[in-house]
């Protein structure tokens, strides 16, 4: 496949994913209350920008008309949603089995005492 051909269809497949988003993005702010679902932040015209549209199953191609698989959150909460699925999936991975979070070895407050019974 040519290089021009190449970045044609790259091309259409963004313009087509920017025009889903669009779309699921304006039938949610029809649908919901401009208040994130998490923190309670509430939006104005002015702010709107920083409120988001997360796929609660993850699936971006997913967007039925009702709505259900979409919620509204900042982009605090909803970066923050994101990061706990990859949290636990790495934390998954990293321990023994596969059986809980994975777990620090290192002592934080190691010579803490010193530092705070020294003597000017």
């Amino acid at each position: 496949m040519d290089t021009d051909k190449l970045d044609k269809v790259v091309l259409a497949a963004r313009q087509q994913r920017e025009q889903r988003e669009r779309d699921y993005r304006e039938q949610a702010l029809k649908l919901y209350p401009w208040v994130c679902g998490r923190c309670g932040r509430e939006f104005t015209r002015a702010n709107l920008r920083e409120l988001t549209v997360h796929h609660r199953n993850h699936d971006h191609d997913f967007n039925p008309s009702d709505g259900s698989n979409w919620e509204l959150l900042c982009l605090y909460c909803h970066d923050n949603e994101h990061q706990r699925l990859v949290d636990a999936a790495r934390g998954a991975s990293s321990t023994a089995g596969g059986s809980g979070p994975a777990r620090g070895t290192g002592k934080a407050f190691a010579g803490l005492a010193d530092l705070l019974n020294r003597k000017p």
